[in-house]
């Protein structure tokens, strides 16, 4: 048993990890501000019964620093960090100094292991089809604001480790998408949202541009396992296929009469993106399980019967 910190613990992927982590026999202490996450999404993990306490707080406050140290947790978890749809000047200024006050926290009580997730688009940006699947450490030309701060944050992570030696596992998350996920913060959401509404969807651009879809128990899976595992690396977490937005939404709208239309490409979509997960077979004794087809079956097995 472990006493593990989820910043972000509310949200879409950190409310799925703390189950595992909680299921796992471990002593769980929450930290969300609740400007995106909620706490309707910790439901199920208060029902378990195991020791799960959850704070308020910013993770940039000093009232967060002194919480590590009262609770003094064997790794933290860093959810509370860029989202794959980050292009908004606001989200973007918040990423730097969380991961910093997270950081600082473990530096001053001699946390050992901080494990973040980083989405992979933002980390490597437009990639050339010939170098698909992505490896970790290809570097591209900067696409966005959002992308020099994806880099900046893993040079900040290795900054810690070799000064202080606070061990890192960074993961880089393909398009995670499951049950809780908010509209906003994913085109699969956005789609099933669109579907149980009974509207049409929206995509932005082509829909022939590719994304590396996880299904969140695989990823939360890979987040658990990195608890001990992969220090001081970068790690992709993704499936390795190349799925289009058009397949995504007739998997999603299956069986329905509705529609997508087509809209204006947004600035920082990237055209392709999959990732190799040959390192986190090796590091994590990881590798994805769901399909995307049946990842979104179980979404739709969720939708109101009509």
């Amino acid at each position: 048993m472990a006493r593990v910190m989820v910043c972000g613990g509310a949200g879409f992927i950190g409310s799925h990890l703390v189950e595992r982590q909680l299921a796992d026999g471990h002593d769980v202490d929450v930290v969300d501000d609740l400007s995106t996450g909620s706490l309707a999404n910790l439901a199920a993990a208060r029902s378990m019964g195991g020791s799960l306490r959850f704070h308020h707080l910013d993770v940039t406050s000093l009232e967060f620093a002194e919480l590590v140290g009262l609770r003094n947790p064997e790794v933290i978890y860093h959810l509370a960090i860029l989202q794959p749809s980050a292009s908004d000047s606001l989200s973007i200024t918040r990423s730097l100094p969380a991961l910093l006050g997270v950081l600082e926290a473990a530096r001053r009580h001699r946390v050992g292991r901080v494990v973040v997730a980083i989405p992979a688009g933002l980390l490597y940006g437009e990639i050339e089809a010939k170098h698909q699947p992505v490896k970790e450490g290809r570097r591209t030309e900067a696409i966005g604001v959002s992308h020099v701060m994806a880099h900046t944050m893993v040079d900040v992570l290795n900054v810690y480790r070799e000064r202080y030696g606070i061990e890192f596992c960074a993961l880089a998350m393909g398009n995670v998408y499951g049950v809780r996920q908010r509209p906003q913060d994913g085109v699969v959401a956005a789609f099933a949202s669109a579907v149980v509404r009974g509207i049409d969807a929206e995509i932005f651009g082509s829909g022939k541009q590719t994304r590396d879809f996880v299904f969140i128990d695989d990823a939360v899976d890979a987040l658990a396992r990195a608890h001990d595992r992969g220090g001081g690396l970068v790690i992709n977490i993704g499936t390795g296929v190349a799925t289009s937005i058009e397949e995504v939404w007739k998997l999603v709208a299956m069986g329905s009469s509705l529609k997508a239309r087509k809209t204006t490409t947004r600035e920082e979509d990237v055209t392709r993106l999959a990732l190799s997960n040959v390192r986190a077979k090796i590091q994590l004794g990881w590798a994805p399980w769901t399909s995307v087809v049946d990842g979104i079956a179980s979404i739709r097995d969720t939708f109101p019967k009509r």
